[in-house]
């Protein structure tokens, strides 16, 4: 989409990206300075992906920012001297209108981000994947029948795909995004974010306060561009899906089969070797409090290199199921958007729109519906399917903090931490994410002059998180117009005291393990340089103020047999729907208080195989 003034928007945004990254960069590194030409290139290309509901009000926005500089600093922003342009910055930034901080902060990440991320090439288009054994349709007809047709091929689309093309059935699946290589860029880069993820990652629940979440759009989806840390559902959690939601089916000795074979094909495993430094400093903060931590595995696989080192590859769905579904003769059809669905007699009828343009229809006896917790119940509301889709989205609220230290505790090579500490379980989780120096320069927006520092201070730096199970709730929306659904969610007044919490505890962690400062990810809190100085910390968060994620979405289509409350049976099949199914994190009835990747794949295996056996 267009938008008028195209010009003096890019203008606005080549100011505030020379502004803003001025503000960043250290001196000291001539690398960081201007030009800063590549930064506007990916702040315009980013708005462009952004959902298409908030690109509008974006552009407006812009607009406006530009316009009140007559009145605030004598001048429309992008002809303003530099610092009188700092002044209409910083305004908007402490400003009670949240409108107007979210604005800045927008500007403010995408610039970092870019600034710290300029060592990548991050121009090149990437390389799409081919199959040795064919089975990519990149040019498919306008009409196309088959027996079983799957949308989405994250971890639940593609383990069912798999398994039904490896039963003989006649299966195509379909997938809006790309399919790239795992290596087709650096991971948790500004590259994979513009790669590999939904709306170039700025995909956000609105409420009070905000949550930003991710959504993988290309082929093997989540799988790609998550950690890989791997859990099976706890214990209390399928009790209180038997008992809440009715779901059968879900006993220990029910899943244990299928947990292991999944553990199985994608290489679950702990490190080989020493974890990395970071996330010892979680381990040993929590054991110097005697609070339980533990190594969490991954599916990855672990091979010696020329000087016997192990190096791990993440075992995700284009290394595993993806190429067993293609050699079992499935077909996939990359960058193919599914745009409703509808029953006609005993055959479900699916439009599509492949690339920008062709509109495709596909007729098929089964319809799996595997496209994540969020495009699963759009597509089925925008199809008319309402009944319980939607309504009930659940995810894991999570707040960050930055920790230094006196003795370097990050690297290069460092990769993902793997400690967990799940002494507060399920109410609370800790852990240490990706530490590179763009996400810690993310973590930092909060603390300028700790910011600016990232290039002298990143190796005694890494990210720390606290994650709650949560007592809110969202929907899922379709917007009339909009090809993007409107995500909305409430956090309950308890969550914000738990998240609070939770950065307390983990500060607490962080000095017991030797932290000399801690940065929390809360606006207007200062640097804590000691234990006496948590009681500078909320006991509540303030809506709005802090900057809190999440990459664990679900339950938006519950299963079980309580029709009041769930949307699909026990193994997937919509309920009062013949043929149609769900297999996704949409699933899940509850928030799972763990990486819910081995509770999708292990209930995708074994409602394929029911679904299998029954028909």
């Amino acid at each position: 989409m267009s938008f008028p003034f195209q010009k003096h928007r890019e203008e606005i945004a080549a100011t505030l990206a020379y502004s803003l990254a001025t503000g960043l960069a250290d001196p000291a590194f001539p690398e960081l300075g201007p030009a800063y030409n590549d930064i506007t290139r990916f702040i315009m290309r980013e708005q462009g992906r952004m959902m298409d509901f908030l690109r509008p009000p974006m552009a407006l926005a812009s607009l406006g920012f530009d316009q009140i500089g007559w009145f605030a600093i004598g001048d429309a922003f992008h002809r303003a001297a530099p610092e009188r342009r700092e002044i209409l910055i910083k305004a908007w930034k402490a400003s009670p209108l949240g409108v107007q901080r979210d604005f800045i902060r927008f500007y403010e990440s995408l610039t970092a981000l870019a600034l710290h991320s300029r060592h990548l090439d991050c121009e090149t288009a990437p390389r799409e994947e081919s199959s040795p054994v064919g089975g990519i349709i990149s040019g498919p007809p306008e009409k196309i029948r088959c027996d079983t047709l799957i949308i989405g091929s994250g971890p639940g689309g593609s383990i069912t795909g798999c398994l039904l093309a490896e039963a003989g059935r006649e299966v195509i699946m379909l997938e809006e995004g790309p399919y790239l290589a795992l290596e087709s860029c650096e991971p948790f880069s500004r590259q994979e974010m513009e790669q590999k993820y939904r709306g170039g990652g700025l995909t956000v629940a609105m409420g009070k306060t905000k949550i930003a979440y991710v959504e993988g759009r290309c082929v093997g989806g989540g799988s790609e561009i998550n950690s890989g840390l791997y859990h099976r559902t706890p214990p209390g959690i399928l009790e209180t899906w038997r008992k809440d939601f009715q779901v059968q089916g879900i006993e220990d000795k029910d899943l244990l089969p299928h947990f292991e074979a999944c553990e199985n094909d994608v290489s679950v495993s702990k490190l080989p070797g020493a974890a990395p430094a970071a996330s010892l400093k979680l381990h040993n903060g929590a054991l110097k409090l005697g609070w339980k931590s533990q190594e969490v595995p991954r599916w990855f696989r672990y091979e010696s290199g020329a000087n016997k080192e192990q190096r791990g590859s993440r075992q995700s769905m284009t290394r595993t199921f993806v190429p067993r579904f293609l050699n079992a003769g499935g077909k996939l059809v990359p960058h193919t958007r599914a745009l409703s669905i509808r029953q006609e007699g005993d055959r479900w009828l699916v439009r599509a729109q492949h690339g920008s343009e062709k509109i495709l229809e596909f007729s098929a006896q089964n319809l799996f519906v595997c496209a994540g917790a969020v495009q699963t119940p759009a597509l089925l509301r925008r199809s008319g399917i309402t009944t319980n889709i939607g309504n009930h989205l659940r995810l894991h609220p999570t707040a960050k903090l930055v920790a230094q230290f006196p003795e370097a505790v990050n690297a290069a090579d460092m990769g993902v931490p793997v400690h967990q500490v799940k002494e507060f379980s399920p109410r609370l989780s800790f852990g240490c994410s990706i530490s590179s120096p763009s996400y810690l320069a993310l973590g930092l927006l909060d603390h300028p002059a700790a910011a600016r520092a990232v290039p002298k201070t990143w190796t005694h730096q890494a990210n720390y998180y606290a994650m709650i199970t949560g007592g809110g709730h969202g929907t899922v929306r379709p917007l009339p117009g909009f090809k993007d659904p409107l995500v909305r969610y409430k956090l309950e007044p308890q969550d914000l005291t738990d998240l609070a919490d939770g950065l307390h505890k983990l500060a607490e962690m962080m000095f017991a393990s030797g932290a000399e400062k801690v940065f929390p990810g809360v606006a207007g809190v200062p640097v804590l340089n000691n234990l006496d100085d948590l009681a500078k910390l909320p006991r509540q968060l303030p809506h709005g103020q802090a900057s809190l994620i999440t990459i664990h979405l679900f339950s938006s289509c519950p299963m079980g047999e309580d029709r009041t409350k769930c949307a699909v049976d026990s193994f997937g099949r919509v309920h009062g729907v013949k043929n149609l199914y769900v297999a996704d994190a949409s699933l899940l009835c509850t928030a799972p208080g763990v990486n819910p990747q081995g509770s999708i794949m292990a209930l995708a295996r074994r409602n394929a195989l029911h679904f299998l056996k029954k028909d």
